[in-house]
């Protein structure tokens, strides 16, 4: 019996027509891109303002717990003195310095914020004798610069670098950004190796711990304390709520401009993320959130400036990133 060789014809009536349009999507099973969730986290919750109804709830929660608490002392210290007059000196005593004590915290505070607005209204005037070009306006503002660093050693060889050639140059533009380059450059050159320690605490945290929410915790006080310390670099001690209101102003700033969002600075840090998600998530996240802590920064050191970038370049997040992360590696 020999068997026919040919063709072999299969019938397609009673099949669905398949073409490239209706086929169905290929399954990736590769794991999404690293988006840095801790800092766009952080970025919502510094940003959002509290509604008038919140703030009077708080200040009225505030004020009954401060009389409750001082009736409560009250009764307590009279009570003291009534059964032993001495240990009711003593407590009285106590209670006395602890008041002292916080109204010694309220002071530092008060000037930590009037020092900050002072730094501002340095930038205000900066940015007027830029737009202008006076050269009375510069030579104003280059004396209010001195006067805000005379006080500290490190930066004595910059203002004596700045006495000694400030007298030659006659334009108000050039007078600005010979003090830029003078007085900024160790500024921003410390202010950059804050920024990049505090993105590679969170992105080594983000990497190596699996708990939930402790991203966001050690982002929130990596970034606080960044600031503060950027601020006290640039002459602005800011104190617990000073800090506090300069993290918010740079999240509202990063908010508004979008700046929170992956863009052209973030393309080879979030590729860089990518890639080693495809061996951790949390390394890749890791990678993300350490970026974006250094975008963070750098507004930092653009609210914290008492010049605005003009004669000097303003850092670049991608180079901050590699160089904080080759700090991960580095010896000795």
């Amino acid at each position: 019996m020999t068997t026919k060789k040919g063709p072999v014809l299969i019938e397609l009536d009673d099949m669905p027509e398949m073409n490239p349009a209706t086929a169905p999507l290929v399954p990736d099973d590769q794991p999404d891109m690293p988006d840095g969730q801790a800092i766009r986290t952080l970025a919502v919750l510094a940003a959002r303002r509290p509604s008038v109804l919140w703030r009077l709830f708080w200040g009225l929660a505030l004020g009954l717990l401060l009389a409750v608490l001082s009736v409560a002392a009250w009764d307590f210290v009279t009570g003291l003195l009534a059964r032993n007059i001495w240990l009711g000196r003593a407590v009285f005593a106590a209670i006395a310095a602890f008041l002292l004590a916080g109204l010694g915290l309220a002071l530092r505070e008060w000037l930590a914020l009037t020092r900050l607005r002072r730094v501002d209204r340095l930038k205000e005037a900066v940015e007027r004798a830029l737009e202008f070009g006076d050269l009375e306006d510069a030579r104003a503002v280059t004396a209010r610069l001195e006067r805000l660093y005379r006080g500290r050693d490190d930066m004595q060889w910059a203002l004596g670098n700045l006495a000694q050639r400030r007298a030659d140059v006659l334009d108000g533009d050039a007078l600005v950004d010979l003090a830029e380059r003078e007085l900024m450059t160790p500024l921003d050159a410390a202010a950059r190796r804050e920024v990049e320690a505090a993105a590679r605490q969170v992105a080594t945290v983000t990497a190596i711990v699996p708990l939930a929410l402790a991203d966001v915790v050690v982002a929130l006080a990596a970034n606080l304390g960044m600031v503060r310390r950027v601020a006290e670099i640039y002459g602005g001690r800011a104190g617990a709520f000073g800090s506090w209101r300069l993290l918010k102003t740079v999240m509202l700033h990063l908010v508004a401009t979008g700046a929170v969002a992956v863009g052209d600075d973030l393309i080879g840090s979030v590729m860089g993320g990518g890639l080693l998600s495809k061996v951790s998530r949390r390394f890749g996240e890791g990678v993300v959130n350490g970026a974006l802590t250094a975008r963070v920064g750098v507004a930092a050191m653009e609210v914290c400036r008492p010049m605005p970038f003009h004669a000097l370049a303003r850092p670049r997040v991608t180079a901050l990133v590699s160089s904080a992360l080759a700090g991960l590696f580095a010896k000795g």
